[in-house]
């Protein structure tokens, strides 16, 4: 509830400042969260912390995925509206780790859940993607378990 009671007073905020590509990224987060409000998660109208976060990081993630898109057709002003909306959209997301730290925490699950082969990797995935939960991508800790992990 805390994060659409922020999202409505930057829609209003960006609307006073008449900032049309911001307004649209706001916007666009606000559909979302309506649609996980009649969603299966939800069930007391109030949507979990852990599912704004997902919804989030998914956002992120399509917006990245549509500028790769967009700049491999050759159309990069519609691959910089992507992008623009993506970093609009981090900026409610918790402070990414760099791959220092998530490779420091990936090394610690490691060891903690004694893998030493590939084989090993959805038990050292499943750990990290909890401990790492919207502070570091997915993508990035799978790169890191299989160079760890030696695949």
């Amino acid at each position: 509830m805390e994060l659409e009671k922020l999202i409505n007073d930057d829609i209003k905020q960006a609307m006073l400042n008449k900032d049309k590509d911001k307004l649209e990224a706001l916007r666009a987060i606000k559909a979302a969260l309506l649609l996980e409000k009649t969603g299966k998660d939800v069930s007391s109208g109030e949507i979990p912390a852990t599912v704004e976060l997902k919804m989030l990081q998914k956002l992120v993630k399509q917006r990245k995925e549509s500028a790769e898109v967009f700049k491999a057709q050759n159309r990069p002003e519609l691959a910089e509206v992507e992008l623009f909306q993506a970093s609009i959209i981090e900026k409610y997301l918790p402070a990414q780790m760099s791959r220092e730290e998530v490779e420091e925490k990936i090394r610690q699950i490691v060891a903690s859940t004694g893998a030493t082969g590939i084989k090993d990797m959805g038990k050292v995935m499943g750990m990290a993607s909890k401990e790492l939960a919207g502070s570091a991508d997915n993508k990035t800790v799978a790169e890191i378990i299989k160079q760890l992990l030696g695949a």
